[in-house]
């Protein structure tokens, strides 16, 4: 009697999810935590002023004349239909959970073990930052999935196509209309990208579907404000970046421009400036953004005066990023450990009262609902990545671009630009550290990227 020899095989989803069980399993809990932060906290984190130019915009569209591009307001009002920040929340978690898939798939994509993609993407997933981050109605956690995206379209292919570096064109473009520290980011790939040469057609392609679409909106933005730009906030936040350091004996700036000069007004960081009622600024007539080109000349020339002070200054905070207690920077801000408990009333605003006819109705101050508050309450001290682990994983990172600069180069290039930029242009910010995280560890997981096998 003849055996049956048989084998049976694998279905093809089983094998397919053998290599990424532990992927899956954190991706579950990262979930998971997603869903506790939704019930323990609700409806939204709201941030006067911030969140609710967002949703006005959507309401309204039409490019900003102060900080905020349209990026992250066409998103709400894609979701204006449903009448529900608390949509918007669940969006902004899903798109938290995206981001983590898109960085776990493209390392391994890039030969690195699985469990070594699965850890890079915990800081990313379970970091309580993170959470708190995607509750509010910012524009940060989108920002942070087009850059993880544009650089996962990137970094597909060992050679670069044109249809991909045309994809990556538009996703940095699309982040640079939703957080303007993208626009030098987009100058930095193409410059990171020519260096490796990898030939002048995908660069050439990546530069052109990156500029189409913000020529089309200066454009736009010309046609409400009278000038071709991006933003009117950009020399503004220049200005308050110098008023650290500026010394108008040294800067001799004509009488024009010497009504910027520091007046002895003293605030604990520099992005204060933008707000002090007694600053130089705001002393003008008008609107401090109406003085934006005159803000920007002012700078440019105490840079150029002040090269070395400039530069010490920026150097400075942007090492808080690095401190293992977290500083508070303005000292009015919770740098970390944000979830507590309680009721945070909104302002009263005519703009509020506005987006809740507009919007949503049922827009009201955030409130802690136990006992999932308590649970995040405590899980916050425990899930944060400190700062020496921070300057961990980047100097981890510049090894890998040392040891294989074809792949980890324009990941850590980028980090180190989404680090120092913001404090360059105007201060640091915690937040601001936040779509550092997920692009360091990217880097960094790359020094164990082997060589694929046929």
């Amino acid at each position: 009697m003849l055996a049956d020899t048989r084998v049976a095989l694998p279905s093809p989803r089983r094998s397919a999810l053998a290599g990424h069980r532990l992927f899956t399993v954190l991706l579950a809990l990262a979930a998971a935590l997603r869903v506790v932060t939704m019930l323990g906290y609700r409806p939204a984190t709201l941030y006067w002023y911030d969140s609710f130019t967002y949703l006005d915009m959507a309401v309204h569209p039409a490019p900003s004349g102060s900080f905020h591009p349209i990026g992250y307001s066409l998103l709400l009002r894609a979701l204006l239909p449903f009448h529900s920040v608390e949509l918007v929340v669940a969006v902004q978690h899903v798109m938290g959970l995206a981001t983590g898939l898109i960085l776990y798939a493209v390392l391994r994509r890039g030969s690195v073990p699985g469990r070594v993609a699965a850890v890079a993407t915990v800081p990313l997933l379970f970091d309580a930052s993170f959470l708190r981050l995607e509750t509010g109605i910012l524009s940060d956690t989108q920002f942070i999935l087009l850059v993880v995206a544009g650089l996962a379209v990137l970094m597909w292919s060992p050679r670069l196509s044109l249809r991909a570096a045309t994809g990556a064109g538009l996703l940095f473009a699309a982040a640079a209309l939703t957080r303007t520290i993208a626009l030098p980011l987009l100058l930095l790939v193409v410059l990171v990208l020519a260096v490796r040469r990898v030939g002048w057609r995908p660069v050439g392609a990546l530069a052109l579907a990156g500029a189409l679409p913000l020529a089309a909106y200066a454009g736009w933005y010309a046609q409400h404000h009278g000038r071709f730009a991006i933003s009117g906030a950009d020399g503004v936040a220049l200005w308050a970046r110098t008023m650290t350091f500026a010394d108008c004996a040294r800067i001799q700036p004509p009488p024009g421009l010497a009504r910027l000069c520091p007046n002895g007004t003293e605030v604990d960081a520099a992005s204060e400036y933008v707000w002090a009622p007694a600053a130089s600024l705001n002393l003008l007539p008008g609107d401090r953004f109406a003085h934006n080109d005159l803000a920007r000349a002012f700078a440019v020339r105490a840079i150029l005066a002040q090269p070395l002070d400039y530069l010490a200054n920026v150097a400075r905070d942007t090492a808080i990023a690095f401190s293992w207690t977290p500083i508070p920077h303005p000292d009015r801000t919770t740098p970390a450990f944000g979830f507590g408990e309680g009721r945070w009333e909104l302002p009263a605003q005519p703009l509020i009262d506005k987006v809740k006819r507009e919007y949503d109705p049922d827009i009201r101050g955030l409130t802690s609902v136990s006992p999932y508050a308590d649970v995040l309450i405590a899980y916050q001290y425990v899930a944060y990545l400190r700062g020496p682990f921070l300057a961990a994983i980047l100097l981890l990172g510049a090894l890998a671009a040392i040891r294989r600069p074809g792949a980890a180069l324009l990941p850590w290039a980028v980090s180190l630009g989404l680090l120092i930029g913001p404090v360059a242009v105007l201060d640091f910010d915690h937040r601001y550290v936040l779509p550092v995280i997920p692009v360091a560890c990217l880097a960094a997981a790359l020094t164990w990227s082997r060589p694929a096998r046929a």
